[in-house]
């Protein structure tokens, strides 16, 4: 996969995504350290990092089966939720091939009998896989993937 060099970058391979998967795709746009979700401390009226850039954060939600939504963050990494399974720090290059994984029926969960509990696993390129444990229960989607 192609460096994603900004938040931009991603929201763009993500439009690709959603077309080529026929999903419908929501963007919104947090621009300026005052509005970015980890800078809260850049205080009142102040938009800029100390190196005068400006952080650009995106939130996308996309459309279908599983329930996705995914938060780009300004540092190059992302929160990507699947049916209310949170997945956080995945890196911002990975996350084109996350959604692939999810959409091409590549991942599943991973069931353990004991202790008790089920992981949303999905592949990633260079034979890595983005391991979640799961605290809520097993919807619909999730369920049909129980390995």
């Amino acid at each position: 996969m192609d460096h994603l060099p900004s938040t931009e970058a991603a929201v763009t391979a993500l439009r690709t995504i959603a077309t080529q998967y026929g999903l419908a795709i929501r963007v919104t746009h947090d621009i300026g350290a005052d509005q970015t979700s980890r800078r809260s401390s850049a205080g009142v009226g102040v938009t800029t990092d100390p190196d005068g850039s400006l952080p650009h954060e995106a939130h996308v939600e996309l459309g279908g089966r599983p329930a996705v939504s995914v938060r780009l963050f300004p540092d190059d990494d992302a929160l990507i939720t699947v049916d209310g399974v949170e997945c956080p720090d995945v890196d911002r290059d990975d996350v084109p091939a996350f959604l692939r994984s999810l959409y091409d029926g590549h991942a599943w969960v991973k069931a353990r009998r004991f202790p008790p509990g089920n992981f949303l696993m999905v592949p990633l390129p260079q034979d890595r896989v983005h391991k979640e444990f799961i605290l809520v229960g097993l919807t619909p989607w999730l369920g049909g993937r129980v390995r």
